[in-house]
Order: C-alpha cells, then sequence, then structure tokens
C-alpha cells in the first residue's frame, strides 16, 4: 500500500473553516442581485437567518483561540452589519415600489371601508375634566420630568435623610441619587425655584411605587397635584377651591370634609371626602355605608418646604393637594379592579366611545 500524503495545517481546523465562511459569505453579498422578492427571501435564509451562514460562522467562532477572537469578532460584525444593511435597504426598496403599482391601481370609485370610530381612554377622559376645572379657576399646567433626583422628589418636600416619613412611599430607585417620582410634587419644586410668584398650578402626570399590583394598587398610577402660593393664602381659600372643584365634578349637590391627616410637605394637613355621589350620601355598599368617599389629600404648604425653595414664608403662604386619577375614574365609572384600565381589553374600552 503506498504511504499516505500528509496534510499539515498551519492553523487549527476551526480556523480555517472560518475563513472559507468568510469568503464565502463576502463573496454572495458581493455577486447578489436583490431586484425580487423571492431572491431578497434567498438571500436571507442562506446568511441571516437561523440555519444561515451567519449561525454557522458564530459556531466556528466559539473554538477560535482567545488571542484571536478580537480580530475574528470584529470581522464577523462588520460583514454582518454588511448584509443586514442591503437587506434593509433593498427590503424597502421593493416595498416601496410595490406600494406605488398598488397604489396605480386603486378605484376610486369603490366604496370606504367600514371603518369603527375609537375611542379616548378612560383615564384620559377624567384626567382632562379635571384640568378643564382648575383652568377656569386660574390654574395653569406645568410639567416636568418622570425621573427624578433626591432634592425634588424627598429633600425639599422635608424629607430629611433616614425619615420616617420616606417610608411611605414605596420607590423604584435608579442609582443612589435618582428615582422614579413618586409623586408630581417634584414639579410644584421646580416651579417653586423659580421664585416667580404669585404661583398657581396643577402638575398632572404619570408616578410610580414599588407596590405589588391588585385590584386596589398598581405599581404606577397617574396624579393631579395643585399648588397656589401668594400673600395671605388661607385654609379657608383652600377648602372654597376644593368645594368648587368637587361641585363642578361630582355635580352642584356634592359636599366636602376636611379630616386631619399628616402629610410632610403640609402642615396642617387633611384628608378630604366627597359625599357619596352614588347614594347621595345615605351609604352604600361603594362608600361603606358611610356616605362619604376619600377623594384627596390636601393641606397648607409647610414654611419649611417653602424655605427651602427659597420663598419667604414669612411673606408667602400657600396650599396643596393631590388627587389619583384613577381613584376618581373608578368612583365615575364604577370600575371595580384597577387592573381594568391597562388591560386595553376593547370590550372595557368600546364603552367610552360616546363619551369621547
Amino acid at each position: 500500500m503506498a504511504n499516505a500524503t500528509l496534510v499539515f495545517f498551519p492553523f487549527p481546523l476551526s480556523f480555517v473553516a472560518m475563513e472559507s465562511l468568510i469568503s464565502k459569505i463576502e463573496e454572495i453579498i458581493a455577486t447578489a442581485k436583490l431586484d425580487t422578492a423571492d431572491s431578497l427571501e434567498k438571500f436571507r435564509l442562506d446568511l441571516l437567518s437561523r440555519n444561515g451562514l451567519f449561525t454557522e460562522l458564530f459556531d466556528q467562532f466559539k473554538a477560535v483561540k482567545p488571542e484571536e477572537k478580537k480580530r475574528f469578532g470584529a470581522q464577523i460584525n462588520q460583514l454582518k452589519g454588511r448584509a443586514e444593511a442591503i437587506f434593509k435597504e433593498k427590503k424597502e426598496e421593493l416595498e416601496g415600489k410595490n406600494s406605488n403599482e398598488s397604489h396605480g391601481s386603486i378605484d376610486p370609485l369603490l366604496p370606504l371601508q367600514n371603518l369603527k370610530a375609537g375611542s379616548r381612554h378612560p383615564l384620559r377622559l377624567v384626567l382632562e375634566e379635571m384640568q378643564d376645572i382648575f383652568i377656569r379657576a386660574g390654574f395653569v399646567v406645568e410639567d416636568g420630568p418622570e425621573m427624578e433626583d433626591d432634592w425634588h422628589n424627598f429633600s425639599a418636600l422635608n424629607f430629611p435623610p433616614n425619615h420616617p416619613a420616606r417610608d411611605m412611599q414605596d420607590t423604584f430607585f435608579l442609582d443612589e441619587d435618582f428615582a422614579l417620582r413618586t409623586h408630581t410634587s417634584s414639579v410644584q419644586v421646580r416651579v417653586m425655584e423659580r421664585g416667580e410668584l404669585p404661583i398657581r398650578i396643577i402638575a398632572p402626570g404619570r408616578v410610580y411605587r414599588n407596590e405589588a399590583v391588585s385590584a386596589r394598587a398598581n405599581c404606577f398610577f397617574h396624579q393631579v397635584e395643585g399648588l397656589y402660593i401668594d400673600k395671605g393664602v388661607s385654609m379657608a381659600d383652600m377648602k372654597q377651591m376644593l368645594l368648587y372643584f368637587s361641585k363642578e365634578f361630582f355635580g352642584q349637590d356634592a359636599k366636602i370634609r376636611l379630616r386631619p391627616s399628616y402629610f410632610p410637605f403640609t402642615e396642617p394637613s387633611a384628608e378630604m371626602d366627597v359625599s357619596c355621589f352614588l347614594c347621595g350620601g345615605k351609604g352604600c355598599n361603594v362608600c361603606k355605608q358611610t356616605g362619604w368617599l376619600e377623594i384627596m389629600g390636601c393641606g397648607m404648604v409647610d414654611p419649611a418646604v417653602l424655605e427651602s425653595c427659597g420663598i419667604d414664608s414669612e411673606v408667602y403662604s400657600g396650599y396643596a393637594f393631590g388627587i389619583g386619577v384613577e381613584r376618581i375614574a373608578m368612583l365615575k365609572y364604577d370600575v371595580k379592579d384597577l387592573r381594568t384600565f391597562f388591560d386595553n381589553d376593547i370590550r372595557f374600552l368600546n364603552q367610552f366611545r360616546a363619551i369621547g
């Protein structure tokens, strides 16, 4: 038997296989004629699909020596980027061409499709109704970032470090200095820092709390917070404004009551209830037979908050309030489960078509 000729490769077999695959891919990219949908699909299947050459190439890459990985990795990524860019460009060209051709065949005499009218989201309906009431009373809408620093979200609002009041709000911290805002009171701080007095603003927006999702709670929800600062502002002014809001929103028969409460940024603080508009104050399952519905927190702005924002508390005073939009919407539309607002169930949303 003749002696077999031995072939010695100067590189590992994986190295040789990769060089061969790279050359093959480069040739396909250079010679491909992607002028039809079929040729474009073949290009995708040959190179970019799960069973394509790039998948095989990455499998070979696993066996490359560590010192060669950087060079080969850069070469492979660049090559794949070229292939994906060519595929995307040619696909857009073909789709545009097909679209233009189809437009030329449209019969303008055909009847229009029977498209159903959409509806606005119930939370948006409630939010805009609330905004309109306060705007008519002279308030201006302000907005701010949903990612806030510690100063605007906590410290300026009388939440010192390690203060127990910080535990009242379960926070999504992004790092040591930033978190998703837990209330739109941070917008009030930003407005106060401008020093443009008097201030009469509302701050609607989404806020975040690290809470378990249930029928009565969610990890995000919407608030409308209000702030009025001027010379001589009193608790009576706040009560009159909130009574006006309640009558405009719930009906002219609405009554309100204030119960003592605690918030770090207001002193004195109160919870505000409105007479149950479902039973007329007689008592029902919704108001738990009390005749009252809790709808917001409010109070006089703590002088320490005014001073931290550069406002002289000896000259100016003010009140603030915060209303949960979901809470109001659940009462207004008799929604039992908070999660319903975020399920995007078309059957639920269609109920508000006539309203929006």
